[in-house]
């Protein structure tokens, strides 16, 4: 920094108070606001001005105050979101319809969606869809698909507050954090260190693949100043992480040469003012480049990238049943098609943060994560220490989708709380994100499907390659989930799927909302239409003609006698199809340019882990004064588990939802409820809160001889139990903390698979059907989403506003990879040119729900995070054929791939 440009102190009204800080010369009004006066509801998702979390008002108009200098405010007026909602009533009401409408889910994006929001209403208190889509315009949100955003903005200043008269099994509440994150009270892995906490920076390779050598590091950090350097050789336990046992092969720092572009090889750790100042190019390293392999062809031929594993194929996965060759060999019709789809980023609007500090000889640390436990397993190998040495302590995750499974600043925190005896923090850039944490994995897909003159399946051959980058990460998941699923939800007797995982020099890739099987649903929903079109048939019978039933054996030999709903999430489409297609042709045949498609597509996914150990275990427990609590440790990354846990928890203890304390994850005190992916957390730990319910509440009426209709209730004088009109009290004994406690776990039942894939892989499936409705201007190769429609067979739906949401969200993401999300490293490594559906992207989504209950499921419910991406974009992908003629191959279609698609069929 110039040391001849002086600060100098800015004074302005904040939230209606005068106040003055002193900042940098330039130095940002987010970071102002944040860090020298406290206002923490000011949310960092990008520094650019590309996302729009940090929103404030200046003036009353909406302003990204990552984009505005300090010193401009000077005499001005800036209001945030803590402030607007305590004293405007336009923000009061908006916190309250942001509640209703289930429009806040992870809620990073929500102080900027509520500040822009209140910009709007104080102008035009009954703004159309069109205002509202233009005034929050700016403000990305990648959880809700923004149509609840869009409804709670519509209905702010015209519904009446309402609140739910029921809070069990089946009830559309509120989440439980609503009101925290309508509030600007909730605080993410960047809110909870103190100004002035010692600063993390990560240096990381410019390179894909290098050699290096550091010059004296420590005459190095004498000279600027810093507290701490370190490498790997500071790491005192085992040097990789990873998340299969097995495949630990990510360096914590590599050493002496690095696989892909953005791997870490050394953190920095000082005070603030020195890392305001501080370079990554002052640090003293050598850089000796050599030829990367990025893609998993040129790896096959290339020099191992991990001596370990000859070849560069990491793993493979199989399942095979019949004879896929004979089951070809006899039908009627067969198609083939090679498909390649893009790396995927996650981009969640909060970036990685955390803090860590020691005390007592104990780590306590805090980071945006979506496995607490598993985090502090892997930080236990990498110090040497035993995991009771280790507290992980809750921050809210503002987004996740499978990013945040994996380690990310959770090592270099802890290392440098180690080294420096200090509390200390650590924040990725929105392009250090970007750069270093893990993708979607690429696809190079072969497909062949066969069927005889009725359109019944007879064989598929399935070949998948996935590029897994520079480490394994989540890769072994995919590569035997994939062969698994890639039939998709249909009788197939005779079937061939094989997979690999290869080692690139591109980011590692892993865990991202379906595990791969988005990716094989593409390739599959897309030749079935075109198998349709070859037998004359309608792609929707087609569907229904295959379409597992119960009793009917899964390409793994696996039979469900109740609970396969696929079939009817079909049949609700029905109605919407013939529409739809109708209206389509009758548009179509006058078209000009604009042209209109309809498509659908069938998903399902297996919940919870793949033949694997899978536990939950949810602790509760009642209190010597009489209160109920529930220790539930899974991490709510926006999806609802705080909310939907405690709701089948009260049911099935038989009282209210508000009467429970909830105590969310802290590893010292809730047990480990598994970590929040493949769609588990509401069967699995959902299951185990079932249990503890029903031990708690047998227990509570043994104790009071009441009968199994009584109800609980907590008042005043503790706990109350009501049977046939009497009021029973419990004489409570004292306790520490508990007079009364218990203890579930959950496993769901799988069994393993053996050498061709036949087995129990999953106790149950989701399913799901989606229709999409497309224009696509054939002069520009444009392509817009209209209207989707989405069934879903998640069993007893536990929550449906929140459940909504979900789908809703995750067609917001299915429609983002199948026309414009791409990742390529060094090109696209920000929010401006890697492109996530905004406000105006996303189409009204219908949801219908199909509850075929499961056997296994809490109150017969099912997982639905995964299943709400996996059929949109190969349903979309078959709208532009339809449209177009043009039947895509690769995604995401982009409107210059289309555009000379549909040229060179002309």
């Amino acid at each position: 920094m110039d040391g001849s440009r002086t600060s100098a102190p800015v004074r302005f009204v904040l939230n209606g108070q005068e106040v003055t800080a002193t900042p940098e010369p330039g130095e940002r009004l987010s970071r102002a606001l944040r860090e020298r006066l406290g206002a923490r509801d000011v949310k960092v998702g990008c520094d650019k001005g590309d996302c729009g979390a940090c929103t404030v008002l200046i003036d009353g108009r909406a302003v990204c105050s990552c984009m505005t200098a300090a010193q401009q405010v000077e005499g001005r007026a800036v209001a945030t979101l803590s402030g607007l909602v305590a004293d405007d009533p336009v923000t009061a009401r908006l916190a309250q319809s942001f509640a209703r409408h289930g429009a806040v889910q992870c809620g990073i994006c929500t102080p900027g969606m509520m500040v822009a929001a209140t910009a709007l209403l104080r102008r035009d208190p009954a703004p159309s869809r069109a205002a509202i889509e233009d005034a929050l315009g700016g403000v990305l949100c990648r959880c809700t698909g923004y149509g609840k955003i869009v409804a709670a903005v519509a209905d702010a200043l015209t519904d009446a507050p309402d609140t739910p008269t029921q809070s069990g099994v089946g009830a559309a509440i509120p989440r439980r954090d609503a009101r925290a994150k309508t509030h600007g009270t909730e605080r993410f892995g960047d809110d909870i260190a103190a100004p002035g906490t010692l600063e993390v920076r990560v240096i990381r390779s410019p390179h894909a693949a290098a050699r290096f050598a550091f010059g004296d590091l420590d005459a190095f950090a004498a000279a600027h100043g810093i507290e701490a350097v370190l490498t790997a050789r500071d790491v005192p336990g085992e040097p990789t992480f990873g998340v299969i046992p097995g495949f630990f092969d990510q360096p914590v720092f590599a050493e002496g040469h690095v696989r892909f572009r953005g791997e870490a090889i050394a953190a920095i750790v000082a005070e603030p003012e020195v890392m305001a100042r501080f370079r990554d190019s002052d640090v003293p390293v050598e850089w000796t480049p050599t030829e990367p392999a990025m893609a998993p062809d040129a790896a096959l031929a290339a020099p191992d990238i991990h001596d370990a594993r000859p070849g560069n194929v990491m793993c493979r996965g199989k399942v095979v049943r019949g004879d896929a060759e004979a089951g070809l060999a006899r039908a009627a019709a067969t198609v083939s098609g090679r498909f390649r789809t893009a790396f995927v980023e996650h981009a969640p609007i909060e970036p990685e943060a955390g803090w860590a500090e020691m005390v007592e000889g104990r780590l306590h640390l805090a980071a945006c994560t979506q496995a607490p436990h598993m985090d502090r397993e892997a930080l236990a190998r990498i110090l040497g220490w035993p995991v009771e040495r280790i507290r992980i302590l809750p921050a809210a995750t503002g987004g996740g989708f499978g990013a945040k499974i994996d380690l990310s600043v959770q090592p270099y925190l802890a290392l440098a709380a180690i080294r420096t005896q200090r509390p200390v923090r650590l924040t990725y850039s929105r392009e250090e994100s970007f750069t270093s944490t893990t993708k979607r994995h690429p696809a190079e897909i072969e497909l062949t499907l066969g069927a005889d003159a009725e359109g019944r399946f007879t064989g598929i051959r399935f070949q998948g390659d996935f590029d897994t980058g520079a480490y394994a990460s989540w890769g072994p998941t995919v590569a035997n989930r994939v062969p698994i699923h890639a039939s998709g939800p249909y009788l197939v007797p005779d079937y061939a799927a094989h997979s690999r995982a290869i080692y690139t020099n591109n980011p590692p890739s892993g865990a991202f909302r379906g595990f791969g099987v988005p990716q094989s649903a593409i390739a599959l929903e897309v030749l079935i239409d075109e198998l349709a079109g070859q037998l004359g048939l309608d792609p929707l019978e087609v569907r229904l003609r295959n379409a597992l039933r119960n009793g009917e054996p899964t390409v793994c030999g696996q039979v469900f006698e109740t609970g396969v709903g696929i079939a009817d999430c079909f049949e609700a489409l029905r109605p919407h199809w013939t529409r739809e297609r109708a209206e389509a042709e009758t548009r179509n045949a006058t078209a000009t340019t604009t042209v209109r498609g309809v498509g659908l597509a069938g998903g399902w996914y297996g919940c919870g882990n793949t033949s694997l150990p899978n536990p939950s275990t949810i602790r509760a427990g009642v209190t010597p004064e009489g209160r109920i609590v529930l220790h539930q440790g899974a991490a709510d990354i926006g999806q609802g588990a705080d909310t939907v846990i405690p709701q089948i928890f009260a049911d099935a203890l038989g009282c209210d939802l508000g009467q429970i304390d909830v105590a969310s994850y802290d590893t010292d005190a809730t047990p480990d409820a598994g970590k929040t992916s493949a769609s588990r957390q509401t069967f699995i730990t959902g299951k185990a809160a079932f249990a503890a319910g029903r031990a708690l509440r047998a227990e509570i009426l043994k104790r009071v001889n009441a009968g199994d209709d009584a109800r609980l209730a907590v008042d005043a004088q503790g706990l109350a139990v009501t049977d046939h009109g009497r009021t029973l009290r419990l004489n409570l004994p004292p306790g520490d903390p508990y007079a009364i406690e218990v203890s579930e776990t959950y496993d769901p039942p799988t069994e393993p698979l053996d050498a061709n894939g036949q087995g129990a892989p999953y106790a149950q499936y989701g399913y799901a059907a989606h229709l999409a409705v497309v224009e696509v201007d054939r002069a520009l190769g444009l392509t817009r989403v209209l209207r989707m429609v989405a069934a879903h067979d998640a069993g007893t739906v536990i929550n449906p506003l929140l459940a909504s949401g979900q789908v809703e969200g995750g067609i917001a993401q299915g429609l983002g990879m199948a026309l414009m999300e791409e990742y390529v490293s060094g090109r696209t490594d920000n929010l401006h040119d890697y492109l996530i559906p905004t406000i105006g992207d996303v189409a009204p989504v219908e949801t219908i729900w199909i509850e075929t209950r499961d056997p296994h499921g809490p109150f017969g419910a099912k997982g639905l995070g995964e299943h709400a991406l996996i059929p949109t974009a190969p349903a979309i992908l078959n709208a532009i054929a339809h449209a177009t003629g043009i039947r895509p191959r690769r995604v995401p279609m982009t409107p210059a791939r289309l555009w000379a698609a549909m040229r060179e069929a002309t």
